[in-house]
């Protein structure tokens, strides 16, 4: 029997044998009081550690043994010392482990000294996109764009908030109950919240956006369905033809992702400056000039954000203008930009629709703190923007381009605008929600820009001949 079975049949408080969640009522309790026999038996039984203790014991013992000037960047070295040092511990504690456990428990203790804990396995894991911390002992995943409940638990509250620690320590930042919420960034470019209490009730919460290590490309998202091949030549023509473009949709839409794909799409010759909270955007172009914002310091101070970076862009001599996500005083400066000779700009936002994409500009336009008549917004608006791409997480978990947009202008107080593609639903298949992107037969008026550019598309591709 490996040891993990031999633990888990004599746990404390578990009679030998029974199942999870029976525990074995103590002599002179309510009930039928234990024989003089099992009695003894009880008394005579060896009291043996949880699997879990061991590995804290052992984890305290190659910690200390370990050489206090150690470099830590240097992994090699470090997993060399520590497999040696776990190996002549076991070696002295006796321990009768299986292969698979010794190798379970050395990766739990290698993770625990120079990795993120609980959390590297799944981070490790390419499938899950999304990890979601709910205190010590709840740690759900998003996969294939649905939520799933893990194994995994810390040890109590200080374990993840030393993991926290260890992830905003190397960049500066901060946490604690005068300032109990941070944002940070991976290594890897993964985006991290963590919020913790007394704001949060429940103990330490992180959130991490896992940064995919290869971008993914216009083929990966024809794959997963978001779009069609004729969707993204058409996008891509709108790109080449430098129209501004807004992508929208919610929380865990695809925006980001999508905004890449666009992204690729900018001609190697430009010069592209990213602005953004945590650089996420993975460019591979030639000329990328990536900002990002800073929060403040421990005294408050030295804050830049987004709106400064977007002015400051404007003074780098930029081709193209990408600003990650627009959320407030920005969009202002953003609009300015694209009516002022930077077109082919780009950034998203949060919206249910492309219509209350419009609106969220209004709104953030009048959080820049200038007093404009609605009128003179809407007109900035309808002017500056050419194409909002809207996309949508649907209940089968799967991310769709549901709208492709295109903004016409001012008709008195509003703006005009029309569906070029909408996403038409046929059904359900086995629990996966069926349909396509079809064209709506409406010819958008910057067709005339692409034919000019000398981009010509299929006569098809908008419903119609023309």
């Amino acid at each position: 029997m490996s040891l993990l079975k031999r633990i888990e049949s004599a746990r404390p408080g578990m009679a030998p044998g029974a199942p999870s969640g029976s525990p074995t009522a103590p002599s002179g309790s309510a009930g039928t009081p234990p024989s003089p026999t099992g009695q003894r038996l009880l008394s005579q039984a060896p009291v043996r550690e949880s699997l879990r203790e061991v590995k804290f014991r052992i984890q305290s013992r190659v910690i200390q043994d370990l050489d206090p000037k150690l470099d830590l960047a240097n992994q090699v070295e470090v997993r060399r010392q520590i497999e040696e040092i776990f190996g002549h511990v076991i070696d002295e504690e006796g321990l009768a482990l299986t292969r698979a456990e010794r190798v379970r428990m050395l990766e739990q203790i290698t993770d625990e000294i120079i990795g993120l804990g609980p959390l590297e396995p799944l981070l490790r894991d390419e499938t899950v996109t999304e990890i979601m911390v709910n205190g010590p002992r709840q740690v759900y995943i998003e996969r294939s764009g649905r939520l799933e409940l893990t194994n995994v638990v810390f040890q109590n509250d200080d374990h993840v908030m030393r993991i926290i620690d260890r992830i905003i320590s190397p960049i500066g930042r901060r946490i604690d109950e005068s300032s109990p919420m941070v944002d940070a960034r991976l290594t890897d470019g993964s985006r991290v919240n963590a919020i913790i209490p007394p704001l949060s009730l429940i103990g330490p919460v992180i959130t991490i956006r896992k940064f995919s290590a290869s971008p993914f490309t216009v083929d990966d998202l024809i794959r997963f369905g978001t779009s069609t091949p004729e969707m993204f030549d058409f996008l891509r023509a709108c790109v080449e033809a430098r129209l501004n473009i807004f992508v929208s949709g919610g929380t865990g839409s695809g925006k980001t992702t999508t905004l890449n794909v666009l992204s690729s799409f900018i001609p190697n010759d430009e010069r592209i400056i990213t602005v953004e909270d945590a650089a996420e955007l993975q460019l591979r172009q030639e000329h990328v000039v990536t900002l990002e914002s800073r929060p403040p310091n421990i005294e408050g101070r030295g804050a830049v954000p987004i709106r400064e970076l977007v002015r400051n862009s404007l003074r780098m001599r930029p081709d193209r203008i990408i600003v990650g996500e627009c959320r407030g005083g920005e969009a202002l400066d953003m609009l300015q930009a694209m009516n002022t000779g930077h077109d082919g700009s780009m950034s998203t936002g949060h919206a249910n629709s492309p219509r209350d994409m419009l609106a969220r500009l209004e709104t953030m336009v009048l959080m820049a703190g200038i007093d404009l008549p609605l009128r003179a917004i809407r007109e900035q608006v309808s002017s500056a923007v050419d194409l909002i791409v809207h996309q949508t997480r649907m209940k089968d978990g799967t991310r769709r381009i549901e709208h492709i947009t295109e903004v016409q202008g001012m008709e008195g107080d509003v703006i005009v605008m029309q569906d070029v593609f909408l996403f038409e639903q046929t059904g359900v298949v086995e629990g996966k929600i069926q349909g396509r992107l079809r064209p709506t037969g409406i010819r958008p008026k910057f067709v005339e820009k692409f034919e000019v550019m000398g981009i010509h598309l299929s006569r098809d591709l908008f419903g119609f001949s023309y």
